[in-house]
């Protein structure tokens, strides 16, 4: 048989001589194929003695997986080659500007999210977080709803049954308020508290100005001394900076919540006609959200002394704000992942909401 070491560098010498993938295939089939060199070779040694055949056979067989290993780096070798070709004829040029019929779109609930978080940012507010998925205590019990409360009615709430447990009043809840991050911030942090809970809220109705799910802001402020004229204060500055007004009318009405007490609903002056609703003019007035002072309820439940601090608690829905601020009719359009919609309504994705930069740039005048 031929000498292993000759045939060993004759063989290493193809496999570098292969410049792509086909080539690379066709010799790996004529070496270690089925018909292949080595292939052949094994079969040839059945006429040798038995010695020589063991000798033989091992030498074989380390050539053999020699020459598998050298061949998987070529391989590997071919790929990268190739890979890098292609990605040198994709090049896109970066420095391009962007074809304005190509270009994506901020959807208006992210864009009044920044504009929210913004305004509230530089009031010295934090952003706080919780789960979607809630348990009856964070979401109603905390909350001074009790276990007959209508807003815990099944044809209002998705409730999702406890595999542990076969008790109702043990099941979760997809939550229908962002108020159980109120209830996981004070249980979790200790007063002075000055947060905002923005997120998505869930429940069970579906209209013009209504969806399954929709996304909600919600403040809360805990401190000694805290008054309704500070809440006052906060909203005020809020709606001003919120619509780009230097001055706005505003009014609060008695209203109820189960978590507030005083519970107060605050109006927007507004001017009212056939085709146009302007903020801030006229003698119209425009529900815009719901306060009020944090039940002593509450604040036990979130493990705050009542006796010592008091605070107050607001509630807005960011939906309605977009469809307010950017005369958007129909609340379930954003949802629908219709592209001519987010054309129409979207914000570039550079126009950054910033209290220095500016919010927007069409102010209180809605189309």
């Amino acid at each position: 048989m031929e000498n292993i070491e000759n045939l060993k560098a004759q063989m290493l010498a193809q496999v570098q001589g292969v410049s792509d993938m086909k080539a690379w295939d066709d010799l790996r089939v004529a070496l270690i194929g089925k018909k292949g060199q080595i292939t052949e070779l094994l079969k040839g040694m059945s006429s040798l003695p038995l010695e020589q055949k063991i000798e033989m056979g091992k030498k074989l067989n380390v050539l053999k997986s020699d020459i598998e290993s050298a061949l998987n780096d070529k391989k590997n070798e071919l790929a990268e080659k190739e890979l890098n070709a292609k990605l040198a004829l994709e090049t896109v040029d970066v420095t391009l500007p962007v074809r304005p019929e190509k270009q994506g779109r901020i959807h208006p609930v992210s864009k009044i999210y920044e504009e929210v978080v913004a305004i509230f940012g530089q009031m010295g507010f934090e952003v706080a977080e919780g789960p979607d998925i809630e348990d009856q205590f964070h979401n109603f019990n905390a909350l001074n709803m009790p276990a007959n409360h209508p807003a815990r009615q099944m044809q209002d709430t998705f409730y999702i049954p406890n595999p542990k447990s076969e008790d109702f009043d043990d099941s979760f809840v997809v939550r229908t308020h962002t108020s159980p991050v109120q209830i996981r911030t004070m249980e979790a942090k200790r007063p002075p508290i000055r947060i905002i809970a923005p997120g998505r809220t869930y429940r069970s109705d579906y209209d013009a100005t209504h969806t399954p799910m929709f996304h909600q802001v919600e403040g809360l402020v805990i401190d000694k001394n805290i008054t309704m004229a500070h809440l006052k204060g906060c909203l005020y500055d809020f709606v001003k900076a919120f619509f780009e007004l230097d001055d706005i009318p505003v009014r609060y009405r008695p209203s109820y919540f189960p978590f507030t007490e005083p519970s107060a609903e605050m109006d927007i002056g507004c001017l009212k006609t056939k085709t146009e609703l302007k903020i801030g003019a006229g003698t119209d007035w425009l529900e815009i959200l719901g306060c009020g002072m944090v039940h002593p309820n509450v604040l036990r439940a979130g493990g705050i002394d009542p006796d010592e601090y008091q605070g107050f608690a607001f509630g807005m829905g960011i939906d309605r704000l977009a469809m307010l601020k950017y005369g958007i009719p129909d609340l379930r359009t954003f949802f629908e992942s219709d592209v001519r919609w987010l054309k129409h309504y979207g914000f570039t994705p550079m126009d950054f909401s910033s209290m220095t930069g500016g919010l927007s740039d069409n102010g209180g005048s809605l189309r």
